[in-house]
């Protein structure tokens, strides 16, 4: 795993393999995270974004928004395994300045700082547990009017108070792309 694009292109992320079962990590692959920003660049982002990455994992997609121009990301991971590889792929990346780590559950954020415009939703697939992250993110002030939610999960989603803007399939991946409603 690997930055692909920006500042960090090229830099090897801490790896879990082909993912930790136990701690639910499953990284999302460089070609989807390739095709998920070439995407997000028609929405004119991650450029100037502040990021919210739920369900961080190892930071990846946060990370790549860094490397890419976001502003400031807050990775949200209770999992110790993610934990410690996210502080590692950001100390790697010397990026522990304009990164935050939020060590609670993805459903009891506390209250936003800012509201962010860019929203990664990447939860355990069957789980059921992004429409209650994504409730908590909105109830506690962390999104934006304007932002754009990428919730990745085994099948395509939707939400009350949500419109879909687009929808893409990667094999067994599935991201949906989401607004606030007004």
């Amino acid at each position: 795993m690997r930055i692909i694009a920006g500042q960090h292109r090229g830099l090897a992320l801490a790896s879990v393999g082909k993912g930790d079962a136990g701690a639910h990590l499953r990284p999302t692959p460089d070609r989807v995270r390739e095709s998920l920003f070439n995407v997000l660049m028609g929405y004119g982002l991650p450029h100037g974004a502040r990021v919210l990455d739920l369900f961080a994992g190892t930071g990846a997609l946060g990370l790549e928004a860094l490397s890419r121009g976001a502003v400031q990301v807050t990775f949200v991971d209770n999992g110790r395994t993610a934990q410690r590889l996210i502080r590692e792929n950001l100390a790697k990346a010397r990026r522990t300045g304009d990164a935050t780590l939020l060590t609670c559950a993805a459903d009891r954020l506390p209250a936003a700082p800012a509201p962010c415009n860019l929203v990664f939703l990447d939860p355990p697939y069957g789980k059921a547990l992004g429409a209650a992250a994504l409730q908590s993110a909105q109830a506690q002030g962390w999104l934006a009017p304007d932002a754009l939610i990428v919730w990745e999960d085994s099948a395509p989603q939707a939400l009350a108070g949500f419109t879909p803007q687009d929808q893409r399939r990667y094999g067994d991946t599935h991201i949906t792309l989401l607004t606030p409603d007004a």
